[in-house]
């Protein structure tokens, strides 16, 4: 098969090159320009809040979005992604930045970058539609309760020191140190989560989490409120643009870091091809999904070797972009300009926004994360379905994101292999259906097909694909005859794939009818069977194993067979 490398490397051609080959106009340009800044005034404060969950200082969850979200626009295989930090990785950044420091972070980031671009230069982006939406539910939800549980300090403003990793041992030092709550915190939290919640019901186009930074900081200010904030607890914003940085890395750690880098990378892959999906549905257009991993790779490994955070596609900017006009790359890069122009001129301001009112927003994001209805309609779905979404939520809450997504992945994959074996049935094949019948040219009606095969013969169907999670289906066939007969017709016309393990099931079944002394003939064979059967050499030897196309044939060989046998 020839390989056409041009069509190749356009599966990685960004679409900014695609919009400027077609020509961008001033009309784009100031569409592009309204949607970039619209973008970034509801970045501004997501950013600040997700680093600060993360366990880091805002200056980082910033430069991620400005340094990321510049490199995925202009590398994205979609017209409209918004990149940067999200919520997604609040619990695995927490957990690696408290084991192994921020430099252990850095080259969590830079593993995870290169395993991105190695996954889209391998296309295996197309793969990613796979994931089973019961371990996507389930780690998400999980992801939300855990943020929701490392709110709470800050939106009971607790006077407590460091908030554990463990989810039990975070809950049972809030319980000791409860008696601590500050009051004005708590109506700080309050305050920003109904500024948010109704401005979401009546204004629903105006920058919500801003609005209500801006309301509780101005109400904290001009309260003299004794109100944790983030000038009191990180210092003052540095105003200046992000610089090249290259920390400490501890490479001995690298494999204890893998699982995590492999966490990282999984998420970033995930929820930036479910966003350009997202996307794809709101605008028309048609993403390259080969191209967005690389894209995000390249952007993580930017964002690390300037100091920032894991970044990906995120389904809510990327949407709040789309419906402000944005339609081409540069909306993003536009975003990422601004975020910049806002760090550098109001730095200052941002030291006086209290604590209490991020955790308000993270709040909202946690419960938009949680997606309760579908949740709870997962839990209507079959009892391996709800297997895997509880099995993924729990652990994702109490032990270990990354173990999360293994178990609920291995879980998964074990439901659909019961299921596909529990979907090949194997029939005697002495009734068939009318249209079985039309297409094999034998006569219609309900009566008995086992008075129709000669003297000697039987003949069993196999309906569903046969591979190794229902191979072991054909082991007892051969036992379930009173009188081993001279000819075993096995009927393969419903078996639309099968892989190794099930090739490897017909050769004993072969080798079997042969020690009994019984010729075995395989009829009905599709194209995918029968290429791989043939790819593994399993071949025809006269008077032992045949291969026919459809049942009729496969009788007039059977009577010629008994014939012979009986001369």
């Amino acid at each position: 098969m020839h390989f056409d490398h041009r069509q190749y490397l356009r599966m990685f051609e960004p679409k900014l090159l695609t919009v400027l080959r077609e020509g961008y106009r001033f009309t784009d340009f100031r569409r592009d320009l309204i949607a970039g800044l619209t973008v970034a005034v509801v970045a501004l404060p997501l950013a600040m809040a997700l680093a600060i969950a993360s366990g880091t200082t805002p200056e980082k969850g910033l430069h991620t979005a400005i340094i990321a979200g510049f490199l995925i626009s202009m590398f994205s295989g979609s017209r409209v992604q918004i990149g940067g930090p999200t919520a997604a990785f609040i619990p695995v950044v927490f957990v690696v930045i408290q084991k192994f420091g921020y430099g252990g972070l850095i080259l969590c980031t830079l593993l995870a970058g290169l395993m991105l671009i190695a996954a889209g230069l391998l296309r295996l982006g197309t793969l990613m539609k796979y994931m089973p939406q019961p371990v996507i539910t389930g780690f998400t939800a999980g992801i939300a309760v855990s943020i929701f549980s490392s709110q709470v300090k800050d939106m009971l403003g607790l006077q407590m020191g460091s908030v554990p990793v463990e989810f039990i041992p975070r809950w049972s030092a809030y319980a000791q140190h409860i008696a601590t709550t500050q009051p004005t915190a708590v109506a700080l939290t309050v305050l920003g989560l109904a500024v948010i919640v109704g401005l979401r019901r009546w204004r629903p186009n105006w920058p919500g989490f801003l609005i209500a930074l801006l309301a509780c900081t101005l109400v904290a200010t001009s309260f003299a409120m004794p109100a944790e904030t983030i000038g009191s607890k990180f210092g003052e914003l540095p105003s200046a643009l992000p610089t090249f940085e290259f920390p400490h890395i501890p490479f001995e750690r690298t494999f204890e870091l893998l699982p995590s880098a492999l966490t990282i990378a999984f998420l970033a892959g995930v929820e930036s091809l479910l966003s350009a999906v997202v996307a794809d549905g709101m605008t028309g257009g048609r993403h390259r999904s080969n191209g967005e991993l690389v894209a995000q790779g390249v952007a993580n490994v930017g964002s690390a070797l300037f100091g920032g955070l894991p970044a990906t596609g995120a389904i809510a900017r990327t949407a709040t972009n789309v419906r402000s006009g944005g339609r081409t790359p540069v909306a993003g890069m536009l975003h990422a300009v601004f975020l910049l122009a806002f760090m550098l001129l109001l730095a200052p301001l941002m030291g006086h926004v209290p604590l209490a009112a991020l955790a308000a927003v993270l709040l909202v994001v946690a419960w938009n994360m949680s997606e309760v209805e579908n949740f709870r309609s997962t839990m209507s779905a079959p009892i391996g379905d709800r297997v895997v979404l509880l099995l993924t939520f729990f652990l994702t809450v109490f032990l270990d994101l990354t173990v999360a997504i293994q178990a609920g992945i291995v879980v998964a994959a074990f439901v659909f292999m019961f299921r596909m074996s529990e979907a090949m049935e194997v029939s005697s094949g002495i009734r068939a259906t009318d249209d079985d019948l039309l297409r094999e040219g034998m006569a219609q009606g309900d009566e008995d097909q086992r008075a129709k095969l000669p003297k000697g013969v039987e003949a069993f169907q196999i309906s569903g694909p046969l591979f190794f999670g229902s191979s072991n289906r054909l082991d007892n066939l051969l036992d379930q005859f009173f009188e081993s007969p001279k000819v075993f017709i096995l009927r393969m016309r419903l078996v639309p794939v099968i892989d190794a393990s099930g090739v490897h099931a017909l050769k004993k079944l072969a080798e079997r009818c042969q020690r009994k002394g019984i010729a075995l003939v395989i009829s009905g064979l599709q194209e995918q069977p029968n290429r791989v059967i043939s790819n593994m050499q399993l071949q025809e030897r006269d008077g032992e194993l045949h291969f026919v196309s459809n049942f009729d044939r496969a009788v007039k060989l059977a009577e010629a067979i008994v014939a012979r046998s009986d001369t």
